[in-house]
């Protein structure tokens, strides 16, 4: 069975590239979140195997949601995939109990690397 991950990202295009890298790689998208509020909500109901989540993010912002996430699942892997990542510090980072910081930028190929080994 494919590992599960929930996608959140307040833009459409890159939650919907996100997703079409991932799935090429045999995982499962098991949602899509709006903002931090709808991850949590989504991941309390889905039980993702892993989050991946912006940082910079309406109504609750990643930075808040891991922290909520970590709380409710603190086995499940979060991987912030920002715009921000020069602003998100190691010590930030380690507080809230996200397991890896990747920039944008770098391209959904850091990502899917990243996602591969914590859940591969």
């Amino acid at each position: 069975m494919a590992k599960c991950i929930l996608i959140a990202d307040d833009n459409d295009i890159v939650r919907t590239i996100i997703r079409f890298f991932l799935e090429t790689k045999g995982f499962a998208i098991c949602g899509e979140a709006v903002d931090g509020v709808d991850a949590v909500e989504k991941a309390k109901q889905l039980k993702p195997d892993l989050i991946v989540l912006d940082v910079a993010m309406p109504r609750m912002n990643g930075v808040e949601a891991a922290s909520v996430l970590k709380a409710m699942m603190p086995n499940v892997p979060i991987v912030w995939f920002t715009m921000y990542q020069e602003l998100v510090g190691h010590s930030l980072t380690a507080a809230v109990g996200v397991d890896a910081v990747l920039s944008k930028p770098d391209g959904v190929g850091s990502l899917v690397e990243c996602v591969q080994g914590l859940i591969g």
